[in-house]
């Protein structure tokens, strides 16, 4: 999945999408987003209780043999720019074109819907790269049928080969259980990298303190601005995931089990917990803006602090060299042999003699 945008674009850029033409009818199949891959590609893993078969790269009717099957199969497309290809795959499956628009615009809002006979959920699929400090982003659509679980991406490579693991090895409840058990156990993966990622932006943020408080710069406040920014997408993103998974718990949907809502509230318990993580991170990261002005702010008063012990010192000296350097012959001292050793002693002492009160009061 690539980067959303450089470090100095990232937080405008985490709200930008392609423009949908105004005026089309509702269901009008445009893709709206990024093209990531060249060619679409079909896999499925099909199984249950005592087989499973796992094949990629296939054609679009040998996905619908598993249409009626008995067993649950898990089909997956991975690249949604092509209109044609998904047009052909909703066809192939009944799915309404309004679901059909939504799985096409890349910038949806976390949803869940229910339609004639399935369900449709759409996610956000993140990732931190810590070499890049970059927050990427993929939607990933969910089609939860009687027999079937049909998923969308926007380009291959996921957090799910521990589902894929878990259904490969023949023990485990994953086998035993329908296709609303594997829903909520892809759900819950997307879930699962969520901590992943904040753990990474809550290093990201500790580094960033430790900088502020040694050597303050204006780079390392363009990063906490850059953090800050991920944090609201994030925001963005998870929000809308805790509505949905509290959707899934209260509108009893049919295709839903009454075993899998215990696994579902434990769901919503992990996304309430990632939002409480994400909103102490949102805080940490206004905090340290805040450190970085009292840093910058401390500073200054220190440059300013030696600056007026210097403009203090020399004051009385100037006062001294001043009275000395009045153009008049009649002037104590002025030829007396030690009078110019006198007038850098009294000079010496003053100077002496302030930094001394200075440093009595701890004014530096």
């Amino acid at each position: 999945m690539p980067p959303l945008d450089t470090p100095q674009t990232t937080v405008t850029s985490l709200f930008r999408s392609s423009p949908k033409q105004i005026g089309l009818s509702p269901g009008s199949l445009i893709h709206v987003g990024e093209q990531k891959v060249d060619k679409s590609t079909i896999s499925f893993i099909d199984y249950d209780a005592n087989q499973i078969r796992v094949e990629n790269d296939i054609s679009l009717d040998r996905c619908l043999e598993l249409k009626t099957s008995p067993t649950v199969s898990w089909i997956n497309l991975d690249g949604i720019h092509d209109v044609s290809d998904l047009g052909a795959f909703g066809k192939a499956f009944d799915l309404h074109p309004l679901a059909l628009e939504d799985m096409l615009n890349t910038g949806h809002r976390p949803k869940v819907e229910e339609f004639d006979g399935y369900l449709l959920i759409i996610l956000k699929m993140l990732d931190f790269d810590s070499d890049t400090n970059q927050l990427q982003t993929e939607q990933i659509s969910l089609v939860l049928t009687g027999n079937n679980v049909l998923s969308f991406q926007e380009r291959p490579g996921d957090v799910f080969d521990g589902v894929r693991e878990r259904l490969r090895r023949k023990s485990g409840r994953i086998r035993q259980r329908g296709p609303d058990y594997l829903t909520y156990a892809l759900i819950d993966s997307i879930v699962d990298s969520y901590f992943h990622i904040l753990e990474q932006i809550g290093d990201r943020l500790e580094e960033l303190e430790k900088e502020l408080l040694r050597q303050p710069t204006q780079a390392t406040l363009q990063q906490v601005h850059q953090v800050k920014g991920q944090l609201i997408y994030l925001r963005k993103s998870l929000w809308p995931l805790r509505e949905l998974t509290n959707s899934l718990l209260q509108d009893e949907f049919p295709l839903i089990h009454e075993s899998t809502y215990v696994f579902l509230r434990d769901l919503y318990d992990h996304c309430v917990q990632i939002i409480d993580t994400l909103e102490t991170f949102r805080d940490t990261a206004t905090g340290l803006i805040d450190l970085y002005m009292s840093s910058i702010s401390h500073r200054m008063n220190e440059v300013m602090q030696v600056l007026t012990i210097m403009a203090s010192i020399f004051i009385p000296l100037t006062f001294i060299a001043g009275i000395y350097g009045m153009n008049f012959d009649v002037i104590p001292e002025l030829k007396w042999r030690y009078g110019y050793a006198m007038a850098w002693g009294l000079m010496l002492s003053c100077a002496a003699g302030m930094l001394w009160y200075f440093k009595k009061n701890k004014w530096f």
